[in-house]
């Protein structure tokens, strides 16, 4: 495989599925090769090596819990001890309420270790990863960092209380990083998606709640759920030449929805 990619080094986290899987993939199909990381469905992760290898791409599995700085150095040490740098990251692992997995419950009634395992893995995981990945980075000065943000940033609804502050958070990390990276030749961005079609929170959510699929989509301006491809498509944009000047920049790919 051959393309813009064609000899690169990237990891994605929270790869096992949806968002994560689709970038992984076309990140493999560019020529790049891909560490596929996950923490509790490895059988996913491994199944998206599998994908990307039939295809006749190049893939890694490292399992990391991106809420322990152990799991990411290590992460990222197997990485470099397997491919020899990295140079492009896409921080993609998180969680939100579903109605399955993650309940949505108003502040007043937020159990303590839900907040602080939603702010574990969406925002300390993005710290903890751009902070060993910038260290790795920094010694060839160049890299591209995508974080994974949501419109939960910018359209807060109730019950979100942890995820909405996670995922603020994690624009104002990044674009702090995006400042203190520009001198490395490193760049950041965010991604902030909406509803995704073909993911764990957008099936669960329209499972557990019957008429949601039809509200949502009647608050999206092209009127419909986007795909995983179209958000790892602007991930691959801004890790690419192409986006060379791009720095500290928010991207939505929501349709319209953030307009509203």
């Amino acid at each position: 495989m051959a393309g813009r990619f064609d000899g690169k080094v990237v990891i994605v986290t929270g790869a096992s599925s949806g968002i994560g899987r689709a970038t992984a993939m076309l990140f493999a199909r560019e020529g790049a090769r891909v560490v596929v990381s996950t923490d509790r469905n490895v059988e996913g992760g491994l199944e998206t090596v599998r994908k990307i290898e039939e295809e006749g791409g190049e893939a890694t599995f490292i399992r990391c819990d991106v809420s322990k700085a152990e799991d990411v150095e290590n992460l990222v040490k197997k990485t470099v001890e397997a491919y020899g740098a990295i140079h492009f990251a896409f921080n993609n692992a998180g969680i939100g309420p579903d109605g399955v997995r993650v309940p949505a419950v108003d502040i007043s009634d937020c159990p303590n270790e839900l907040w602080e395992t939603t702010i574990g893995v969406n925002l300390t995981g993005v710290f903890l990863c751009m902070k060993y990945e910038i260290k790795e980075m920094q010694k060839n000065r160049y890299g591209s960092i995508v974080n994974c943000s949501s419109i939960g940033a910018f359209k807060v609804v109730p019950g979100f209380c942890a995820y909405a502050a996670s995922k603020n958070g994690v624009i104002a990390l990044s674009k702090v990083a995006a400042i203190e990276c520009a001198k490395m030749g490193i760049r950041v961005n965010v991604v902030c998606p909406g509803p995704i079609e073909r993911t764990l929170l957008h099936e669960n959510l329209t499972s557990s709640q019957p008429g949601i699929k039809e509200r949502i989509v009647g608050m999206i301006p092209l009127m419909r759920f986007g795909t995983p491809e179209e958000v790892a498509r602007a991930v691959m944009w801004l890790c690419s030449d192409e986006a060379s000047f791009v720095t500290g920049h928010v991207m939505t790919v929501d349709g319209g929805m953030s307009t509203m």
